[in-house]
Parts: structure tokens; C-alpha cells; sequence
């Protein structure tokens, strides 16, 4: 990949002429290495993926201004003093969606470090907001970016309650404004952990689970009255309100077709409601039902075992039956595996959807423009087309192949550094590097 001169060489040579030059001109250089504000660039001859109606552009170009795609196509000209990449046909896509993570809750899972993901008690469950706990800094942060994902989804991992809480939606350029998405989803059990979790038995599920709702909307009448709620405080009350009344989107974890199909039901009796499920295990027995109700899935492709009761039909191709029914889906780990560092694998999982049937597209869609829209996002993110954000990702092979990686990451036109803690520490101690430098 070659890259004409422009500000990234400019940033270099001052770089070395200052490297010398003390404790100021060393935060100058700092402050140079990590762009904040986007470019001009034009990316040429690239084997351009748009997720749009142009398909796999090849030679193509695609030109980023003020932080947005401002045109896809071949032999675009560049504009004046925009900086050039030569792709040299290398694969050029939209930035991966990290459809469901714990990115920037937690530092290290399952430590005594700091770990925002899980939400002990029963003071607080549907009120629970990912978005206040995110952590830009968070070391996963940057080591999730240099895998190409730049944007996602997250949500605490547990309660004590069938309501997992409000997720967020997040960028990955580590800014202090990264929450672009404040509570943009409710995550409900509804499934096997939801039973056990309201009387040990999806009988008892469903019952609070509708008695939640009606809480719900009848905020703030009830509790102001002094009946309180049958099921929630006042707290969740205020919080769930919103998706109970149509104005948001419920994340359900859901496994077996059976539970899927109760949910199914729930829809057509509350229209006004907007579901997605999690999980999905054997939603491939329900593919119709599932397109006609406008109910898309966010699966895991390596969740494809008998590994418990609601998971007997598990399949490989759980993916590939689901498109073709017509049915969005979305890539990500399963439900219970979420970890704030697996969000970047999300790439190998679509690699497995493409051996389990998946077309390749399709499975590409699944981790860029398919979480984009199933979110409510889906105007501005996981295309590369005019007037989407720029979030744009050139690769030194096939994406889905899991020894690529990519050569630079763009997020809103600004490229992002391709470094993290890990290859500091890789560059600092390795001494075959350290003998290149000098």
C-alpha cells in the first residue's frame, strides 16, 4: 500500500526532528501521532466493499471528506491537498458493528478489577445504563480497533432480574464522546436464565413479564398514588417505561424455537413493540415466522451443539437458512460470552457463518451494516456509500480470513492509531525491534 505525502508524513518528520528535544516537544508529538480531527483522503484502487446496491467495486476509489464518504466509485479525482492511499487491491470496507459486547465495561473479566458489566442486588436491573459506565480508555478499546471493528453494541452481562438493562451504542476511537447511542436497547431474558430467574419456570416468566409492562406504562400514575408497581420499583419502572410504550428496541435472549415462537405471538398481540433476538440457537426452525413478523436475530455461528435443553437443534448453518427466509441477522459471540476483549472475533465467527452456507456478502453485511440497522442506525453506518460516515477499513487480505489484518482504520475520517498496550509492550521489549529503530 502506498501513500503519497500528506499529513501522516509531515507528522513523521517532525516526529524525528523533535525526538531529541525534551519533555514538550516529546507531548507535541504525541498529540501528532493520534489524529483527532478528519481528512481528505482518497483510497484508490481497492477492492471496494459498499454493502449497497454497487455490490464489490473493484479498482475502486472512495473519497472521505469531513469525516463522510463523500463519493465510491473508479478514477475519482482527488481533491486538492487531500491525502492519497494507493490500496494497490488490497480490500477496502465499512468498519465491523460489534453487535453485542461488554467493550468498555469492564478492564479484565472475571477479576477483582474494576467490572462494570455486573449488576448485583434487586435495586437496580431494567435501569441499569451501559452508557454511563463506558470507559473509552479501557485497554480492549484500542486492541478491538486494530481489528477493524469500530463501532459497537454494549450492555451489562447480568442481573438479578429477567432485565438485563439499557445498551449503549459506541465508537471505538477512544474519545471522550464516544457514546453516540445512549440507551438504544433493553436486554430481556426470556429464556431458560429469564425462568430461573422469575420462579424457576418460563410459567412465572411470561406473567412478570407482562406485569413489567403494564408498570411500565402506567408510570409515573401508580407510583405516584402510592400503589407502587407489581413487579418493579420505581426505579426500573421509570426506565422501562419508554420500550414498554414503543420507543425503543427489546434485545431478547431467546434459544428454542419454542420460546421464540411465544415471542412471536407477543408481537402480533403488541404491534407497537420492536423486538430483536439474541441467541437464536434453533431459530432456524421458525425462519418464516420470523421474517413475516420483522423480527431480525443476532446469532452466534459456533453455537451449533446440543450444549443445553434449549439448544437440541443447534445447527451450522442456522445462519445461511435464516437469510434465505428473508430474516436481518447480525454476527456476534452468544449470549454468556460477550467478554469486553471477544467483540473483535466477531470477524472469525463470520468466516464460520461463510463454511456453515453463508455467502460471503451476506456474512460481511452481518458484521457491519446488518447490526448498523438493526439498531437504528442503519442511515449513517456499515456502508460505504455517499453521505455514510466514514468509517472505512483497508485490510491486507480477506477480511474473514482469520490471519488478515488491517493496514489502517479510519472512524468518522479520522485513522486511527494501530497500537495498543499489548504492542507497546510487544516494541518495548522485543530486541529484534528494538535493534530496527536505531
Amino acid at each position: 500500500m502506498r501513500i503519497a505525502s500528506g499529513p501522516r508524513d509531515f507528522r513523521r518528520a517532525f516526529a524525528a526532528g523533535l525526538k531529541a528535544s525534551g519533555p514538550l516537544a516529546f507531548a507535541i508529538v504525541l498529540a501528532l501521532a493520534f489524529p483527532a480531527a478528519a481528512e481528505t483522503v482518497l483510497i484508490e484502487n481497492g477492492r471496494v466493499v459498499t454493502n449497497g446496491a454497487a455490490g464489490i467495486v473493484q479498482n475502486g476509489d472512495v473519497l472521505i471528506v469531513d469525516g463522510r464518504i463523500a463519493a465510491v466509485g473508479a478514477e475519482i479525482a482527488p481533491p486538492r491537498g487531500a491525502r492519497v492511499i494507493d490500496a494497490r487491491g488490497a480490500w477496502v470496507t465499512p468498519g465491523a458493528f460489534a453487535a453485542m459486547s461488554e467493550i468498555g465495561l469492564s478492564e479484565i473479566s472475571g477479576s477483582g478489577a474494576p467490572n462494570d458489566a455486573d449488576i448485583e442486588g434487586d435495586l437496580v436491573a431494567a435501569a441499569a445504563d451501559a452508557g454511563r459506565a463506558f470507559n473509552p480508555n479501557v485497554t480492549a478499546v484500542a486492541v478491538t480497533r486494530m481489528e477493524g471493528v469500530t463501532r459497537a453494541a454494549i450492555a451489562p452481562s447480568e442481573t438479578a432480574s429477567l432485565f438485563g438493562g439499557r445498551g449503549a451504542l459506541v465508537s471505538l476511537d477512544g474519545g471522550a464522546d464516544s457514546v453516540f447511542g445512549e440507551r438504544a436497547f433493553m436486554v430481556v431474558e426470556l429464556g431458560e436464565i429469564g425462568a430461573t430467574r422469575t420462579g424457576s419456570s418460563r410459567a412465572s416468566l411470561w406473567p412478570a413479564f407482562e406485569a413489567a409492562l403494564r408498570d411500565a406504562r402506567e408510570y409515573p400514575a401508580r407510583y405516584r398514588s402510592g400503589q407502587g408497581g407489581a413487579v418493579l420499583n420505581e426505579i426500573d419502572a421509570e426506565a422501562l417505561a419508554p420500550f414498554a410504550r414503543g420507543q425503543g428496541l427489546f434485545l431478547v435472549h431467546a434459544e428454542s424455537a419454542a420460546d421464540i415462537r411465544r415471542l412471536i405471538a407477543f408481537k402480533q398481540r403488541n404491534s407497537g413493540l420492536r423486538f430483536a433476538i439474541h441467541g437464536g440457537a434453533e431459530a432456524w426452525q421458525v425462519a418464516d415466522e420470523l421474517a413475516r413478523a420483522l423480527i431480525p436475530v443476532i446469532l452466534d455461528p459456533l453455537s451449533n451443539l446440543p450444549d443445553r435443553f434449549e439448544r437440541l437443534s443447534a445447527r451450522a448453518d442456522n445462519a445461511a437458512l435464516l437469510v434465505r427466509a428473508g430474516v436481518r441477522i447480525a454476527i456476534a459471540p452468544q449470549p454468556g460470552s460477550v467478554d469486553a476483549h471477544q467483540a473483535r472475533l466477531a470477524l472469525q465467527l463470520a468466516g464460520n457463518a461463510v463454511a456453515g452456507g453463508l455467502s460471503w456478502n451476506d456474512a460481511f453485511a452481518a458484521i457491519s451494516s446488518g447490526p448498523a440497522e438493526i439498531f437504528g442506525v442503519g442511515g449513517r453506518l456499515g456502508r460505504l456509500e455517499r453521505g455514510y460516515s466514514a468509517d472505512v477499513v483497508i485490510w491486507d487480505g480477506d477480511p474473514l480470513e482469520v490471519m488478515s489484518a488491517p493496514s489502517a482504520v479510519f472512524i468518522a475520517g479520522a485513522e486511527q492509531p494501530l497500537q495498543s498496550r499489548q504492542t507497546r509492550l510487544r516494541d518495548r521489549y522485543n530486541p529484534a525491534r528494538r535493534q530496527d529503530s536505531r
